[in-house]
């Protein structure tokens, strides 16, 4: 049969987890954490099934667990957030961001994304039968050539695909990044899809950068969520979206023939977790920021460089005084020679620079952080003497 995505093959982090596990290496490559989620979410998931709550959820998500997220938003980011006509449960947000590219992206229209993009943007937006413009973040520092991106705007351009905290790069956008992207779609036929399941998760007292905080992008933009993130449990793919009522209603003309509702006990759950512990996620940045700093501490001096991550519960690691090779060449040596598994960064760039850096997840119990750090430093080691 003919293929939709002929050059699309097994994401980089099935592959690194996969091999991680052939090998016992330590993953410190794909996104998830290796200790137990709140034992309090896990009872109440059980409550929640012994109470009924089994069959299909609302399409557009449990009134309970709206209701919880617009309080949230209105404490987080200021104004009024409606549950019925803003606010819309998918299955994660990966399933968010694919049910938004399609309800904007029409064949032959294109949309904008910079790169390292995460994998799920572009074929969303081939799927959709538009074109993937991608604007490549150059290292070290990976910020935004707005000029670039206004000029890279055609008659075509419907999305601006926008990430922050970023995954993979680490870093986190500012005040001034929000200006300049209304100001890049003002007057213009463009809405903004941003990605924003670690909002949480910044570091060093930023704040985030929320397109739900700018009046101007609060209306033109589809603003993406995650609780695995924040919950620490990536297998509960609970994530939400949140739109202005009419871009709303466009994206639940898709999901609502995609996953239409999402698992019903876990909703409630959910819901009734955030109602007991209103203030979840104020912790994660103390928490992630340590664990960030444990690993850089421990493999300070060793030749490694360890740029701080903005935000993310990821860490980059800059390998190029060490080493004259590749990410990927690097990540396969870390993974056979050191038994740590690693990301590189250059899978998600379309036109990939040559790039020094992996991506390191912090998301780990500090045994594993540790262990971890001690392989890397001798990897390190032996090739500074030239092995």
């Amino acid at each position: 049969m003919r293929s939709k995505l002929p050059d699309v093959g097994t994401t980089i982090f099935t592959v690194m987890s996969r091999r991680a596990r052939e090998l016992g290496a330590l993953n410190l490559g794909q996104g998830f954490p290796d200790y137990g989620i709140d034992p309090r979410l896990a009872e109440l998931t059980g409550e929640a099934m012994r109470q009924g709550h089994n069959q299909y959820a609302p399409m557009e998500g449990t009134p309970e667990l709206r209701e919880r997220i617009a309080g949230r938003l209105g404490a987080g980011y200021g104004g009024d957030f409606d549950p019925q006509s803003q606010i819309t449960v998918t299955l994660g947000a990966t399933e968010a961001i694919y049910s938004a590219v399609q309800a904007v992206i029409g064949p032959g229209e294109e949309a904008i994304a910079f790169d390292p993009a995460y994998d799920s943007y572009e074929p969303a937006v081939r799927l959709a039968g538009g074109r993937c413009i991608r604007l490549p973040l150059m290292p070290p520092d990976f910020r935004y050539d707005w000029e670039r991106v206004r000029g890279a705007v055609t008659a075509r351009t419907r999305l601006i695909l926008f990430n922050t905290p970023h995954n993979p790069a680490c870093t986190a956008a500012t005040a001034a990044d929000l200006e300049e992207l209304a100001a890049t779609i003002r007057g213009r036929d463009i809405v903004v899809l941003s990605d924003e399941v670690y909002e949480h998760v910044v570091f060093d007292g930023r704040a985030h950068a929320s397109v739900l905080s700018h009046p101007e992008l609060r209306q033109r933009s589809f603003a993406v969520f995650s609780f695995g993130k924040t919950l620490h449990a990536t297998g509960l793919r609970v994530g939400y979206c949140v739109a202005a009522p009419p871009l709303t209603s466009e994206l639940r003309k898709v999901h609502q023939f995609n996953t239409f509702s999402i698992a019903n006990p876990l909703q409630h759950a959910v819901a009734a977790y955030l109602g007991e512990r209103p203030q979840t996620g104020r912790e994660l940045p103390a928490f992630f920021q340590a664990k960030r700093d444990r690993l850089r501490r421990a493999l300070a001096g060793c030749g490694f460089v360890l740029p701080p991550a903005h935000g993310t519960f990821f860490q980059l690691l800059d390998f190029g005084a060490l080493l004259p090779a590749g990410d990927v060449e690097f990540a396969e040596r870390a993974l056979t020679e050191a038994g740590v598994a690693t990301i590189p960064l250059s899978p998600f760039y379309a036109v990939p620079p040559r790039l020094s850096v992996v991506r390191l997840c912090i998301a780990k119990r500090d045994a594993t952080l540790d262990a971890a750090a001690e392989r890397l430093a001798a990897l390190a080691a032996r090739l500074s003497g030239g092995a």
